[in-house]
């Protein structure tokens, strides 16, 4: 196949640890072409297809450079025999356009992973709405007033922006209330923005777990990020301290259960973030966690996304 990834710059992959990198580096192991472009780099012109300015890499299998390009080029996004959508959050509205001429191309007879109406229709803190049997108690309001209730009946409580990302704009309010005012003013601007609040989960200590599911399969191990020092947030992008470790088999129930779900709706990878026995989060966009649990469990993550991928687009 020739597969075309749709990301950020190139140039500032940290191939030490990006997932993309990942899936790059088994699919040319795999025997599959590599094109990559960015989110502007793609153009629709009526009377004809949503293109991109795209370039044709080989992986070096060294660090610098870890590409060459071997041609730079304008060509249909439907002329890729599968397109994979990786370009990292925040999901605000040039990503949501985006996702607008990708789903163009489909119309024209792309192949495009995860799918672009599934992607706006799966943000990533809304998604536990859909599952709210395994979310911890959870709000979602634009009003001060909603919020001081809900801290008033659970007393520990974590605020947190519907479009943040790597634990951007995490709060915790305890029991005594301290800076709550404050913090909501930040969030929500004067009832502008929503916010999402949960109760507070004290397994956190023990680590916010990453479960992949790919196809509609759990990866058979997650990556537990663990806060360190006086830090309440196990995000690796917030200091998080990751562990791989082997999914429990309540894990394993709900990410079946979520997979056989949201899988047939075009969303081939599907990162939970789950804290104790509770999701916090479904993200969507670009899960990531690839390598380190490849590092460290020796289970090649990336290897079961490119086949799950051949076998999406055999099926496409």
């Amino acid at each position: 196949m020739h597969i075309l990834f749709v990301a950020d710059p190139l140039e500032v992959f940290k191939i030490y640890k990006d997932s993309t990198f990942a899936m790059m580096r088994s699919a040319q192991a795999n025997g599959h072409s590599i094109s990559a472009c960015e989110p502007q780099d793609m153009q629709w012109v009526s009377g004809g297809q949503v293109t991109a300015q795209v370039r044709d890499i080989v992986l070096t299998g060294a660090d610098d450079p870890w590409f060459t390009v071997s041609q730079e080029r304008r060509a249909a996004i439907a002329s890729f025999d599968a397109v994979i959508m990786r370009k990292d959050p925040p999901f605000d509205s040039e990503y949501f356009y985006a996702t607008h001429l990708l789903e163009q191309a489909e119309r024209e007879g792309a192949k495009v992973f995860n799918k672009p109406a599934a992607l706006r229709d799966h943000p990533e803190k809304l998604a536990v709405m859909e599952f709210a049997q395994f979310a911890p108690p959870t709000l979602v309001t634009r009003r001060a007033q909603d919020i001081r209730d809900f801290h008033a009946q659970h007393q520990d409580i974590i605020l947190k922006p519907l479009d943040g990302m790597g634990g951007m704009g995490i709060f915790r309010v305890g029991a005594d209330g301290m800076n709550l005012g404050s913090i909501i003013e930040t969030l929500n601007q004067g009832g502008a923005q929503s916010v999402m609040v949960q109760k507070y989960l004290p397994e956190i200590v023990a680590g916010d777990k990453r479960v992949l599911i790919i196809g509609g399969e759990p990866v058979p191990y997650c990556l537990a990020r663990i806060p360190q020092g006086s830090e309440i947030r196990g995000n690796l992008a917030a200091g998080g301290k990751g562990v791989a470790q082997p999914l429990t088999q309540e894990d394993q129930d709900i990410a079946r259960y979520i997979g056989a779900r949201l899988a047939p709706r075009g969303l081939l990878l599907i990162g939970l973030d789950i804290i104790g026995h509770s999701i916090t989060e479904i993200n969507v966009t670009s899960p990531t966690c690839f390598q380190e649990i490849e590092q460290q469990a020796g289970f090649k993550v990336a290897d079961m996304f490119v086949a799950a991928l051949e076998k999406a687009v055999r099926e496409a």
